[in-house]
């Protein structure tokens, strides 16, 4: 997750040390989130056929194999090659996780494991781009920008040590194969849109974008029929559609939608105001986060417990508390942004870090809270896949935004505009959280 966030910082480093150009620098980011995206689900299913806790060894070690190749890369594009390939072995691993909460806790456990894993996803966001910043600035023995994908690997070793000490076996009690047609429709459809939006702008809109947006509707169409035919016939799909029936998996995924295509392309974009705007330093932009992690994980933690006592009612809370910190950061950037400083912007983005912490955890207990043990992998994999694909469209289209206007209109005017949009994602987020189960503990 943290490597989701890290290049943000780094990305002028990279640039300048191996001459990648806007639309490597986008492939750098897109890269990774669309490997990560397409494979998601496919990694659940893995999971619960071979064991939960043998995948995430396997993709944990894969992991830091590929950042090891990130971190040595010669080249832009053999970067890009490693990015993709450390964003395939995330896949493989992340949805372990949820899945093992899911099939090895109940009750009171699982509440608190589910606090503590929202708390680990939102701040990791944050902690990514602090963290990056950190390392590119301290420039580790001449190193410049490599250390951000190089210190994934003792990270690995002790995430193997300890996963195969403490984590418990899992798997499906009836395990079936990997529908083949399915992943490939499924990785054809998420492939045809994030990586046209992704590329898009940097490359001029070619042909070839556009060529693939045509064909994601058609794509995504002939999953869906493939799926259904799949379950009609008694057999089990990458995504059964009995899956979507679920209410609480369909309310808890509607929310999931607009709030992660808010967060990615808020992320990015505060990435390039901090540092092009405010003109800080890598060092100065983390710190300048600093109130938005914290405030994050307090709100994690406090999330189940208002969730447990005022229901859907404490998400609906936590959206209101995080459109004042959008709103709060609109007003600071357009009366401030002179003279703004590395101190400005930490009031709006600890009320923002807030918000998002209450409202994340009770909705991703929600997702998961009808789905039966036998499917925990699939349903993580579905729900992770949905966050991390509106993420990835959220750099795409909110930074392609802000970066379009901000060529015309100046930085300042670009990114009020830009957080104008995500309000819109905002309001969504909130009607949407109403629909959610009464209980979301």
């Amino acid at each position: 997750m943290v490597d989701f966030f890290i290049v943000n910082v780094a990305l002028p480093a990279i640039d300048r040390d191996l001459h990648a150009g806007p639309a490597l620098l986008e492939m750098v980011v897109g890269g990774y989130g669309v490997a990560y995206a397409v494979l998601l689900v496919l990694g659940g299913r893995l999971g619960d056929m071979v064991g939960r806790r043998r995948m995430f060894l396997w993709g944990t070690a894969a992991f830091g194999v590929t950042s090891v190749a990130c971190g040595l890369a010669p080249d832009a594009w053999t970067l890009v090659v490693a990015r993709v390939a450390q964003g395939a072995a995330s896949a493989l691993l992340l949805p372990q996780a949820l899945a093992t909460i899911q099939a090895a806790t109940h009750g009171e456990r699982r509440t608190r494991a589910m606090s503590f894993y929202s708390a680990t996803a939102g701040v990791s966001s944050v902690v990514g781009q602090m963290l990056g910043g950190f390392l590119v600035s301290a420039d580790i023995a001449g190193s410049g920008w490599r250390p951000i994908f190089l210190v994934n690997a003792p990270l690995s070793v002790i995430a193997l040590l300890m996963a195969a000490r403490l984590i418990p076996e899992t798997r499906s009690d009836r395990p079936t194969k990997v529908d083949g047609a399915g992943t490939v429709l499924l990785s054809v459809a998420l492939v045809s849109l994030l990586v046209p939006l992704t590329e898009g702008r940097s490359t001029g809109w070619p042909v070839w974008a556009w060529a693939l947006l045509v064909l994601f509707p058609f794509a995504a169409a002939a999953f869906w029929v493939v799926e259904r035919r799949l379950e009609a016939a008694g057999r089990t799909p990458l995504v059964p559609p009995s899956l979507l029936r679920i209410r609480s998996v369909r309310s808890g995924l509607a929310v999931l939608v607009p709030f992660s295509l808010g967060w990615g392309g808020y992320m990015f974009v505060v990435a390039v105001v901090l540092q092009d705007g405010l003109r800080l330093d890598p060092t100065e932009a983390g710190l300048a986060l600093v109130p938005l992690c914290v405030a994050f994980f307090v709100g994690s933690l406090l999330g189940p417990r208002l969730g447990a006592r005022y229901g859907r009612r404490a998400v609906t809370a936590g959206t209101l508390v995080q459109a004042a910190g959008v709103l709060g950061m609109v007003l600071t950037f357009h009366w401030g942004w002179d003279g703004l400083g590395v101190w400005g912007p930490m009031p709006a983005l600890a009320v923002q870090g807030l918000g998002q912490g209450l409202l994340l955890p009770p909705t991703l207990r929600a997702v998961l809270s009808e789905v039966p043990a036998t499917q925990a992998g699939v349903g993580s994999g579905v729900m992770v896949t949905t966050q991390q694909s509106f993420m990835a469209l959220g750099v795409a289209t909110l930074g392609s935004l802000f970066l379009s206007l901000s060529s015309s209109m100046g930085m300042r005017d670009a990114v009020v505009t830009t957080f104008g949009v995500q309000l819109v994602a905002v309001a969504a987020t909130v009607v949407l959280s109403t629909r959610l189960p009464r209980g979301v503990s």
